[in-house]
């Protein structure tokens, strides 16, 4: 299997996820006592919230460029950044590797493509939501469509993400709101729910949804998954 490097901590509680679904595929792939061989960086999110919340992106990006060199001068042969938002940096981290970074945003637009969906849902940080990195990223890669909620839904689920998910509370009042917020889409066109926050999957999870959940953080686990066993 070849060595995968995971830049986390952008929540822990999404990095433990992806911990978690990566060993559990390769047992379930090859089963035995067979578990990934995986390298982890894990940073202080409170420092990178903050940045972001500044706008500095460029130190966002320089910090986490370097985290990432870390992992491949460490033996990694390709990277997963686990969380959807800091994929606005991306460019930056790619220029200062040598090895593949797996993009989210390719994980997600893939299986659009495959339910043959052309108008998704995001649902998201402010950051994924209004910015247009990830949403560019689908429109010009897989020919997505994508539409995001109302303002006043976007503000709150923003603030749910950093206020509830990112510290590990899960409440049944925020389930429900991301429901009305993914029907209130579905009316609109939406075919599919993007769960652009590698958080929200906790949220929803076994949820009844108005719409098809694509879940970025398990999507991307499959990604890296296909990198390491491939060839096997």
């Amino acid at each position: 299997m070849r060595q995968l490097g995971i830049l986390g901590g952008m929540s822990w509680e999404s990095t433990a996820s992806y911990y978690r679904l990566l060993n559990q595929g390769v047992r379930e792939r090859l089963g035995g006592l067979h578990s990934a061989p995986l390298l982890l960086h894990s940073v202080d999110f409170a420092e990178i919230a903050e940045l972001q919340r500044l706008g500095d992106w460029d130190t966002a990006g320089q910090r986490l460029a370097l985290a990432a060199q870390g992992l491949q001068g460490a033996g990694a042969t390709a990277l997963l950044l686990a969380t959807n938002t800091m994929h606005k940096v991306a460019p930056a981290i790619e220029a200062a590797l040598q090895i593949p970074l797996l993009h989210i945003g390719d994980a997600v637009g893939q299986a659009l493509q495959r339910q043959g969906v052309k108008r998704a849902a995001l649902l998201g940080t402010r950051f994924t939501m209004q910015e247009d990195f990830y949403r560019q990223r689908l429109a010009e890669r897989f020919d997505i469509e994508v539409i995001i909620p109302e303002p006043a839904q976007m503000a709150e689920i923003d603030r749910v993400i950093f206020a509830e998910l990112c510290q590990g509370r899960f409440q049944p009042s925020a389930r429900e709101f991301y429901l009305e917020c993914i029907e209130a889409l579905r009316r609109r066109g939406a075919e599919a729910a993007i769960l652009g926050c590698t958080e929200i999957g906790l949220l929803l999870e076994n949820a009844s949804s108005p719409l098809p959940l694509l879940d970025s953080c398990e999507l991307h686990v499959d990604q890296g998954l296909a990198w390491m066993l491939d060839g096997r």
